[in-house]
């Protein structure tokens, strides 16, 4: 009896679990891949801060089949209010007005409730190794051979790194972090606090020059996520593996401030969930070498100041597994550079607008920061940033690919 051969399914890697390496083992997966996730952490992370969804990544989600499971899980946030260094009102806005969104249309939801969403939609089909990492990367002819922190041994076809944007798999690929890493001036913590303000779907952002504080309430829960920044010309490297110099350092600049922030400053000395980092973006040369490619905020992180992080990994997921569809690594990974460069450079491009807005570093800044504001509330809705939808998604099969373009190329 004679039968046709197939070929056996191309096994890969991704290293992490957020939202850029789920997105990518779906899609992998739908085309053919044997994919396994090794992530850190010992379990999904839950809850966590509110993420936007806009634009072409809408698409994504929409076609990954979850898009109505996150309609679901909305945050209906309705009012976004400035304030001046004494708590007196500069403006009170809809949220889209400043962010560019479009309402109505875009998401906000928590990171947990994606991040569940996108594993649920996988994990069926997906081997997921929790509570371990990669060690080390030996490309050869035939491979990736990968040594696991667990103490075991893979070979792989192709290795992905998703893992954010102090990436292990950039460091073993391309070295160290520096010569990616652009900093922007700005340092930030956010915490969990008790909402002792009466705050219900609403932020509430406090500034003076090089320094701001929010509050920010997802519904009507008695928990408050509270965010506090500082204009820093160098990055503090002294505090960014250390939580006592990030709360002295905070506590320090925030001194004198009133409002709410004595309150605050005192909630994130106990804050078990801390979180503090410089506002920096990536920006590589390429993404991708030999076998192994980057992907998400490992990649391409555009920083908190864009709005675009949780939109550009959905997005480059999906370009990236759509290029290996029916390619091989070396011309998968150019196409997948080729086709989605000029999005994630357009996006990247918003944090000036993003640190002008939201984090004016003098007196002069913050009083153009605020006329402009209050020009806003007069103005009709917003319809959205250009470079939030300046990707027409392909159609991906295993064996066509329609192409893309970007919207206004003549390609």
């Amino acid at each position: 009896m004679t039968g046709t051969r197939t070929a056996p399914r191309r096994k890969v890697l991704i290293s992490g679990a957020s939202i850029a390496g789920p997105t990518l083992a779906f899609w992998l997966n739908r085309y053919g891949y044997a994919v396994t996730v090794v992530e850190k952490a010992g379990t999904l992370r839950g809850g966590g801060y509110p993420i936007d969804v806009r634009g072409t990544a809408l698409e994504v989600v929409q076609r990954m089949g979850i898009l109505p499971r996150l309609r679901d899980a909305h945050i209906d946030l309705r009012r976004l209010t400035f304030l001046n260094s004494d708590g007196s009102e500069v403006v009170s806005l809809k949220p889209h007005a400043v962010t560019g969104g479009v309402e109505g249309r875009d998401l906000e939801v928590r990171r947990g409730d994606l991040t569940d969403a996108l594993y649920t939609a996988v994990r069926d089909d997906v081997e997921f190794l929790f509570n371990d990492s990669i060690d080390t990367l030996d490309q050869t002819g035939h491979g990736v051979d990968v040594s696991f922190r667990g103490g075991s041994r893979r070979t792989f076809d192709m290795v992905f790194g998703a893992d954010g944007v102090h990436s292990r798999t950039r460091e073993l690929l391309f070295g160290p972090e520096e010569q990616f890493h652009r900093y922007l001036g700005y340092c930030f913590a956010v915490f969990t606090m008790r909402n002792t303000f009466g705050l219900s779907h609403e932020t509430v952002m406090w500034n003076t020059p090089g320094r701001a504080a929010a509050l920010y309430a997802v519904g009507d829960n008695d928990d408050v996520h509270a965010f506090l920044n500082v204009a820093q010309p160098e990055p503090p490297f002294h505090a960014f593996s250390n939580p006592d110099a990030q709360r002295k350092l905070l506590a320090t600049v925030f001194a004198d401030a009133g409002w709410e922030i004595p309150g605050m400053l005192a909630a994130m000395h106990d804050a078990d969930d801390l979180f503090f980092d410089g506002v920096s973006q990536i920006h590589m040369p390429h993404w991708s070498s030999g076998r192994v490619a980057l992907v998400g905020d490992a990649a391409y992180a555009p920083s908190f100041l864009t709005g675009q992080g949780t939109s550009l990994a959905l997005v480059g997921a999906y370009m990236l597994a759509g290029h290996l569809a029916d390619r091989d690594h070396a011309t998968g990974f150019a196409a997948y550079e080729d086709n989605t460069r000029d999005f994630v450079t357009m996006n990247q491009g918003l944090a000036g607008k993003g640190g002008a807005t939201l984090f004016p570093t003098t007196a002069q800044e913050l009083e153009q920061r605020n006329n402009r504001l209050r020009k806003l509330s007069a103005m009709p809705p917003a319809t959205g940033r250009p470079a939030h939808s300046a990707l027409t998604l392909p159609e991906f099969t295993a064996r066509t690919y329609t192409g893309s373009r970007m919207l206004g190329s003549s390609s």
